[in-house]
């Protein structure tokens, strides 16, 4: 039971007392001791005051030279790119994705390439069977890459094996939720499991300079499992996105301790595996020989990698008193909402008596804010049947006010236009364009840029 410690102290010198007295024998004042409610003390703390008995630790400062962390590439260029230059030693990374979407063949194929440069690598896999991941292998045409395969759910089991003599370079887990740990009780899979699996393997790959690498399920909306028990525990998150009716793949780094959070993958399924895109605009923009109405070309920004996609609208007239209908596909549909309202109390266009529709082709997900004006200039040319030029493209933010605002990285958009083939471009008033050789057509608001996509 706590017991409360009693102290005294002089109100006159400060000094600190254990018994009261009428006269402070410090400074010889009398009447000055008082009782000073002091903290309560359990036996539990008598026995373990963490303000003493510990070892000291090396403090270093924010400006010590510390050299940056060694990378080890995979040979695939995609993956490097999304992980920042490779996989670090010590490292923790948690690659998650919908089922079937391509992480295990993904894995697979890094490893085998890093087993082939002579790493050592160990791949276990709690889902399969090591005789099915050495069929996948055999059918991607790794059959002979030196991976040493394992089929496991405990923790405790892959640790003792892997601690026997030299902890190989890379790790791969496939996946945690099937992992447990005989240190708490719980089913695989729950978060209690999954915390603890996770720690002992991260400290494992800590201890012993492995780079360590994660798959996680993931729920119905897409988020990786679990309460963001494992986001907070590793040290980079790689999303893997795609739709099953396309064949690309993103990958896509969410977190990033030793990189930037801003650069994909791009990927293409393909029967010997996963494919690397060195020019994914060719996966989005549709050819065309002839000018279609409601289709405007929009350079988005993946990280420092520029992806020409085409952005795709239909306007339906509807009779009188019939409620009009908005559909999106890879945009967002708040913000269509935003862009109809401006061009309506803007501009004057009238949408409320036809059905919108809105696509972004080849199945890709645009969250850029600059992709306000191709939606616009598509918007217009779908409404009003006046094509858009096949050789031009647009980018801009649009505001409430109607004014339409420069983006970042502007000239990095238009060189990419440029080289692949696209002569003209519809941009903000202010939006700088050093080095382009396009034909540019500047507007500062959106009344000024409708009033030029209709002739006027």
């Amino acid at each position: 039971m706590a017991k409360p410690r009693k102290r005294y102290v002089c109100q006159q010198c400060g000094s600190v007392t254990s018994q009261w007295a009428g006269q402070c024998g410090d400074c010889g004042e009398w009447n000055s001791l008082v009782e000073d409610a002091g903290a309560v003390v359990t036996p539990f703390q008598a026995r373990h005051n963490l303000q003493s008995g510990g070892r000291s630790i090396v403090l270093s400062g924010l400006d010590s030279d510390i050299p940056l962390p060694e990378r080890m590439a995979t040979g695939i260029a995609e993956l490097d790119r999304a992980l920042g230059g490779g996989f670090v030693e010590g490292s923790a990374t948690l690659i998650g994705g919908d089922p079937g979407i391509g992480k295990s063949t993904l894995l697979l194929q890094a490893t085998a390439k890093l087993a082939l440069a002579g790493k050592s690598v160990a791949y276990v896999s709690g889902e399969e069977a090591a005789d099915q991941v050495r069929l996948r292998a055999r059918r991607l045409g790794l059959g002979s890459a030196p991976v040493q395969l394992a089929a496991a759910t405990s923790v405790r089991d892959i640790l003792t094996t892997l601690g026997e003599g030299n902890a190989p370079d890379l790790l791969v887990i496939d996946s945690i939720q099937t992992m447990h740990s005989d240190l708490i009780e719980g089913a695989p899979g729950t978060v209690s499991q999954v915390r603890a699996s996770s720690g002992e393997l991260i400290r494992f790959a800590k201890e012993r300079g492995t780079a360590l690498v994660l798959v996680g399920h993931v729920t119905k909306d897409g988020s990786i499992a679990g309460p963001r028990v494992l986001e907070h525990m590793v040290d980079t998150v790689l999303a893997f996105e795609g739709e099953r009716s396309h064949q690309y793949r993103i990958l896509r780094a969410v977190k990033n301790r030793f990189g930037g959070t801003d650069e994909i993958g791009v990927f293409s399924m393909a029967t010997e595996g996963l494919a690397e895109v060195s020019n994914p605009s060719s996966l989005f923009l549709t050819s065309r020989d002839e000018s279609v109405t409601g289709t405007v070309v929009f350079p988005a920004l993946e990280g420092t990698r520029p992806v020409l996609v085409e952005v795709q609208a239909l306007t339906v007239r509807l009779a009188s008193g019939a409620t009009p209908r908005r559909a999106v596909v890879g945009w967002d549909s708040g913000r269509l909402a935003m862009i109809l309202a401006v061009l309506e109390a803007r501009c004057g266009l009238a949408f409320a008596t036809s059905e919108v529709y809105l696509n972004i082709a080849g199945g890709y997900r645009v969250q850029d804010p600059a992709a306000d004006l191709a939606v616009a200039a598509a918007l217009v040319s779908a409404l009003a049947e006046r094509p858009v030029a096949t050789d031009a493209i647009a980018f801009g933010e649009v505001a409430l006010s109607g004014e339409v605002r420069p983006v970042a990285h502007g000239a990095l958009r238009l060189k990419e236009a440029g080289k692949l083939g696209f002569g003209r471009a519809m941009v903000p008033g202010a939006q700088g364009a050093e080095g382009s050789n396009l034909t540019l057509s500047t507007f500062r608001s959106l009344p000024a840029f409708v009033d030029h996509m209709l002739g006027r």
